[in-house]
């Protein structure tokens, strides 16, 4: 009996600790269990958000980037449009500047004429006057004869 009564006891003791673990510890334990399954499941989710915010990113950099290089392409051509309008106006401008330069020194050119038609001028009526000076011998007055000198200058 001894032994059967010491099964009976140790089956009591084994049933009132299962009854025990089953309300006071298995609760606990689930609670804990389920908890940590959450917090997976959230860090799950969150990763697999993360993944998706990283590749909208990375999708978002790439049309930002090739935007950038389209916009850099514009300003490229933009500046050479301008560079070549810049030195086609340069060049007008140059050329107007060697019309006005050729236009005055035409213009210098002729009065430089005109001087040196007058000098040829006034130099002939002097050899003239000089010359009929020696043909009369004698001196001839500047004064009285200048309408003649005029007259002669505007001749020549």
């Amino acid at each position: 009996m001894s032994f059967n009564l010491t099964l009976i006891a140790q089956a009591l003791t084994f049933a009132l600790f299962i009854w025990f673990t089953v309300k006071v510890v298995w609760p606990f334990m689930l609670r804990a269990i389920e908890a940590r399954q959450k917090t997976i499941a959230d860090g799950l989710a969150a990763a697999e958000q993360g993944h998706r915010s990283l590749e909208a990113s990375r999708r978002q950099a790439g049309e930002a980037i090739e935007q950038s290089r389209e916009r850099a392409g514009e300003i490229l051509a933009q500046a050479e449009k301008r560079a070549a309008q810049m030195l086609d106006e340069a060049k007008q401008a140059a050329r107007a500047e060697g019309e006005r330069e050729k236009a005055a020194a035409k213009a210098e050119i002729q009065q430089e004429v005109s001087r040196a038609r007058e000098q040829l001028r006034d130099h002939v009526a002097a050899l003239a006057v000089a010359g009929a000076e020696k043909i009369l011998r004698r001196e001839v007055d500047a004064k009285a004869h200048a309408e003649l000198l005029d007259g002669i200058k505007k001749q020549l």
